[in-house]
């Protein structure tokens, strides 16, 4: 980006380029889709009237090319920070209807860009409410879903402190499955908790790449098929260090006990599988991530009513049809993507910011578990059998996703409208 001496000194096209490539890295470094920035970046660029197409932007990068502005700027991904990603839409809606000028346009996004993100206290807290209420959503009992408040509370004490700051995301996605297993099996040997397994996949929940894979569909949809593939290449990357962590920690486990700590596969606890506490627990847990991803904070409840409703549906068709796991986390996904795409009609914000807490319900975090026990334990048939489930789910959600993405965007449009006029 340029200083303030050189951007006084541009012709206003070259400043309107300016702003717009400024909006898109803030965009594109916090979570947002590539449609969702290109359509930004259009937004703020046409008001100024400069063409569109001298934009491309990619999962990483956006290319900028002008008559007398060029630039090409690397955009590693930082981290999720959702309330960045509203500001600048609402910013660019503003822009819009005129209530900006150029100058004052590029200090606010200064201003956007140095928002500073949760507080350490508040996203360790939320770590340790999501892994204790994904742990009862996974069929764990109250004392699992103790056992990892505690676990997830010390997980993103390590992931602020030393995976941030010091780690690759490989390496740090290993560390942190390991350390999340390591006190699940720990406090297992010392008598605490009834579930091993359900523990340890709450207990490993907040490393999951809800961003990349949500927006890695969102990008197929959209047909950006590089983009797409780069994030859900990401998100694979990621589930697989995940995996790793876990499966390292009992095969050391094994070594030194003599065998693999025998599972009999997922159990399900009678007092917290009832349907009060399943969907309490998929709103709070919901709601624990939306901290997390760093969604403006009048916005939690939303959010977590998303993630409620998929997984009402989810509830429903596994317990009173005859529906497949797979078949109901597809029809769950349309009802979330469906909730969400209201609500960001009808808060006027970016459907990212209640799709991605919304679906994580749904992602198959047991899959990835129980994979990779069953690879270390050699059951290697069970492995297959539920790697391939994992994929299964894996692939309705995507379905699921771009469904709702083909229906036409005037009946949101149609639905704004109406809440207008009740006005």
């Amino acid at each position: 980006m340029t200083d303030d001496i050189d951007f006084v000194g541009m012709d206003e096209t070259s400043q309107a380029m300016e702003v717009a490539t400024m909006a898109g890295h803030i965009l594109l470094e916090n979570g947002a889709e590539i449609s969702r920035v290109e359509e930004t970046m259009d937004r703020i660029a046409s008001h100024y009237g400069v063409d569109s197409r001298n934009f491309f932007v990619l999962s990483n990068g956006i290319f900028s090319t002008g008559r007398r502005f060029a630039s090409v700027e690397f955009i590693p991904f930082k981290g999720t920070q959702l309330d960045k990603v509203v500001a600048v839409n609402q910013l660019s809606r503003e822009i819009e209807r005129g209530g900006y000028t150029l100058q004052e346009a590029r200090e606010r996004l200064k201003q956007i860009r140095a928002m500073k993100s949760k507080p350490k206290w508040e996203q360790i807290l939320a770590s340790a409410l999501g892994s204790a209420f994904f742990c009862i959503i996974f069929g764990g009992s109250l004392a699992d879903s103790v056992v990892d408040f505690f676990s997830g509370a010390l997980l993103y004490f390590f992931v602020l402190n030393v995976f941030a700051p010091h780690l690759s995301k490989i390496f740090g996605n290993i560390c942190g499955a390991a350390l999340a297993t390591l006190f699940c099996l720990l406090s297992y040997r010392l008598g605490f908790g009834d579930s091993l397994g359900n523990m340890i996949i709450g207990a490993v929940i907040p490393l999951i790449p809800g961003v990349s894979f949500t927006n890695g569909i969102r990008d197929i949809a959209n047909e950006d098929y590089i983009a797409g593939m780069t994030r859900m290449l990401d998100a694979l990357m990621v589930f697989f260090c995940i995996a790793l962590g876990v499966m390292l920690v009992f095969i050391v486990d094994g070594r030194i006990t003599g065998s693999i700590v025998a599972l009999s596969g997922m159990s399900v606890d009678a007092i917290t599988s009832s349907a009060p506490i399943q969907l309490l627990a998929a709103l709070i847990g919901t709601t624990s991530f939306a901290v997390l991803f760093g969604v403006p904070r009048k916005y939690y409840l939303v959010s977590g009513i998303c993630g409620m409703v998929g997984w009402i549906v989810y509830l429903l068709m596994v317990r009173c049809t005859s529906a497949s796991v797979v078949e109901a986390s597809c029809v769950a996904t349309i009802a979330v993507a469906v909730s969400a795409r209201t609500c960001a009609v009808l808060c006027k914000c970016p459907i990212t910011v209640f799709l991605i807490c919304g679906i994580f319900p749904l992602v198959p975090g047991a899959g990835i578990f129980w994979t990779s026990y069953y690879v270390v334990a050699n059951q290697l048939g069970m492995a297959v059998d539920a790697g391939f489930t994992a994929i299964k789910i894996t692939v309705a959600i995507i379905l699921g996703i771009i469904l709702v993405s083909e229906i036409p965007f005037k009946i949101w449009r149609q639905l704004a409208k109406r809440k207008k006029s009740t006005k």
